[in-house]
């Protein structure tokens, strides 16, 4: 694994090492596991990127968190302004109140982190970077095409449309399913809400399907040995509508606000909404989908988030500016496309820097 003095053979040997390290099956609890205490040359950031890791600013303006009791009520109008402000601003915020128990909370957590801490041999069986049967298990899904890999594991699942159910690994598979329904139900709430946000009515992005097309990621993030030499997650966009997240008391995710990063710290029983690309696009650049980055974990405590990205399931529909919103005063931002083009150019870059906003400006 040394390097050489030609460009040729040095992306000889990373290639020879990334292809070891996918046959493998391992994943890097695995590598982790296996007794590693460096980390291996692919994992390594260029220096760019490694200077920009410090520790986040304290903000005079903090992912807010919002209360949504009472929406159903006489308090709506003040939620929707508060989500409103939100997703102009930071384009993040928690929700607190959300109707989720706070028990399936905590199984949800509990169910893929013991997925990801199974012995190598019971996840070997879907390592795989297909979705055909909509389950796998991988690290890294821009593994080959990014200038370094990331600290972490992933458990992918399509929840809608459903995934083989059997393929969904036993360890966490009702848990995760239960998780899915509370995301049904949150999820058109809180589209409902930013709909009314943009003074449209409250069914208008589930009228478009947006809520139809559900895949989680269960990220793993172990221990790092060098955790300034590397990343959990690099900094990017969200390609979709909304993402929902759940996420574990241990911390690192961080969103970039003008040109300081912002830690979005875990608050007890709050979940995570962030506005994405799809959505900056169809509210004419009201609502902003802002890069966000995960920090490689220095604790000895592995962090686990859940993901849940909601989308379009008409792919070949047209999206653009929502026509309520453009006018002679206020054009459209955007040019007209259908998601699946948008898919297509998202999933052939590096997840570094990966936001496709500007590709699809008027």
């Amino acid at each position: 694994m040394g390097v050489t003095d030609t460009t040729g053979e040095q992306a000889f040997d990373r290639a020879r090492e990334l292809k070891r390290f996918e046959e493998s099956k391992l994943g890097v609890k695995g590598l982790l596991d296996s007794g590693l205490t460096s980390l291996p040359p692919f994992f390594i950031h260029p220096p760019e990127t490694l200077s920009g890791l410090k520790p986040a600013r304290p903000s005079s303006d903090p992912i807010p968190t919002i209360d949504l009791s009472g929406c159903d009520s006489g308090r709506r109008p003040s939620v929707v302004g508060e989500v409103g402000r939100a997703a102009r601003g930071l384009g993040f915020f928690q929700v607190v109140n959300h109707g989720v128990p706070a028990e399936v909370l905590d199984r949800t957590i509990a169910a893929v982190k013991a997925f990801h801490e199974q012995p190598a041999e019971a996840k070997a069986r879907i390592y795989r970077r297909e979705m055909e049967t909509g389950v796998a298990f991988f690290s890294n899904l821009d593994l080959f095409h990014s200038k370094a890999a990331s600290w972490r594991d992933t458990l992918q699942i399509r929840l809608e449309p459903k995934a083989d159910m059997e393929e969904i690994p036993e360890v966490c598979r009702s848990e995760l399913m239960e998780w899915n329904q509370q995301v049904r139900r949150l999820g058109g709430l809180l589209m409902g809400l930013l709909s009314e946000g943009l003074g449209l009515n409250s069914g208008r992005l589930e009228e478009l399907t947006c809520l139809e097309t559900r895949v989680m990621v269960g990220n793993y993030y172990p221990y790092c040995p060098q955790p300034d030499l590397t990343v959990g997650l690099t900094s990017h966009t969200d390609p979709g509508v909304i993402t929902l997240l759940l996420q574990d008391q241990v911390g690192g995710l961080q969103v970039k606000h003008g040109d300081v990063w912002v830690d979005v710290t875990p608050v007890p029983g709050a979940l995570v909404v962030n506005i994405g690309d799809i959505l900056q696009i169809m509210s004419n650049d009201e609502y902003k989908s802002v890069d966000h980055r995960v920090l490689a974990n220095p604790r000895r405590e592995p962090r686990v988030s859940i993901a849940v990205f909601c989308n379009p399931s008409n792919r070949e529909n047209e999206f653009g500016p929502f026509p309520e919103l453009v006018s002679s005063d206020t054009p459209a931002a955007f040019r007209q496309f259908n998601l699946n083009e948008y898919m297509t150019r998202f999933f052939k870059k590096e997840l570094e820097g990966k936001s496709l906003i500007n590709y699809f400006r008027a």
